[in-house]
């Protein structure tokens, strides 16, 4: 490892090149996505009275890294690209490799550079960002999106016990009530009781209250029947239990994802798809940093006809498939049934065989 990263003065420069680029066109773009987004929010901001502190350090402040994030690896690809099909229209990686530097030992020093943008990245989108994502969200929902404030999931189910089973028709977070609230209790494969009401709500330290209930009591041919005003019970079922919607993910670091997805699995709830996939996604998308620097490299280190222009133009092909890719892929896990894991690993699976027949191809 430490002859690794024993770095020549040619490495240091490379280095150089590639974070440099990178920070250039990372704040190039976020700036102009910045812009836009202020035009096209002004008229919202205004009409629901949005304070400009809040403005400023409530949405921009989590908004611009969070998007930085979210393109990153666009970002790592068109820097290589920009920078290195410079040096190929300098002669520079010409001179390079005719002093006996080959194409592998010349992704030395983008590697490294691919590695320090990868681990920055890893870490602000495991532990930061979902922080910082909290304010962002909380603005976005009372200033854009008061509607969806209100999240209700249906047809819920949960296993809080080793012979209980809970049913929930909806839930809504908005005031932790549920409607047609059901509790089966099994010995063995027997239903012993089912107890159905109208309504349940949520007081605190998963304190429940039902109302309107019927117990049904089974043994054996035999049958009764009770009835209740309401009941105050112990389930170890909180709201948050049921966020299975569009912002619950983004708003937790890995750990609380690995907990919450395991949590879920524990009692017999569906709907993990979108938490399975923000964990794995942000994996993978680390080592695509190290994947797209290949391809960006082994496009770019070539002197063509048409100079930089048709290594850019390639290159934002190429970024826009792969975000094609990551779209497609995503939708097959939350719908299609397809593997979270597979759906957030295949686009990096497709172009890392496009990096190593590109690689094999590159000039040496």
């Amino acid at each position: 490892m430490l002859k690794f990263f024993k770095l020549k003065k040619i490495d240091r420069y490379i280095i150089k090149k590639f974070l440099g680029t990178y920070v250039f066109m990372l704040l190039l773009i976020i700036s102009i996505i910045v812009v836009f987004d202020i035009n096209e929010r002004l008229d919202r901001f205004i009409s629901n009275n949005a304070p400009l502190n809040e403005i400023i350090f409530n949405y921009y402040l989590n908004f611009i890294p969070y998007f930085a994030h979210l393109l990153s690896p666009l970002f790592v690809f068109l820097a290589v690209i920009f920078f290195t099909s410079k040096m190929a229209n300098d002669s520079e990686v010409i001179a390079i490799l005719s002093n006996g530097i080959n194409f592998k030992r010349l992704m030395k020093p983008y590697m490294i550079g691919a590695f320090i943008i990868a681990t920055f990245w890893f870490t602000m989108g495991t532990l930061v960002i979902p922080r910082a994502n909290e304010q962002r969200i909380e603005f976005e929902l009372t200033y854009f999106n008061p509607g969806r404030r209100v999240i209700v999931d249906r047809n819920i189910q949960f296993r809080i016990g080793p012979t209980t089973i809970v049913y929930f028709g909806n839930f809504n977070l908005e005031n932790n009530v549920g409607n047609n609230f059901a509790m089966d209790e099994f010995d063995g494969l027997s239903l012993v009781s089912r107890l159905t009401a109208n309504r349940i709500t949520y007081d605190s330290l998963f304190n429940w209250t039902i109302h309107d209930v019927q117990i049904r009591r089974f043994d054996g041919m035999i049958e009764t029947i009770e009835t209740r005003a309401r009941i105050d019970t112990t389930l170890n079922i909180v709201p948050n239990d049921f966020i299975a919607a569009y912002t619950g993910h983004e708003t937790m670091t890995s750990p609380q994802l690995r907990r919450h997805i395991s949590n879920r699995r524990e009692r017999g709830l569906g709907q993990t798809q979108a938490f399975e996939i923000e964990y794995h996604n942000r994996i993978a998308g680390a080592f695509s940093a190290f994947i797209l620097t290949l391809i960006g490299a082994a496009l770019s280190a070539r002197k063509v006809k048409g100079g930089m222009g048709v290594n850019i133009g390639l290159g934002l092909a190429l970024s826009m498939t792969y975000i094609l890719f990551m779209t497609i892929s995503t939708s097959f896990a939350v719908q299609g049934g397809a593997k979270p894991m597979l759906a957030a690993w295949i686009p990096n699976i497709i172009f890392a065989f496009v990096a190593w027949i590109l690689a094999k191809r590159a000039p040496s």
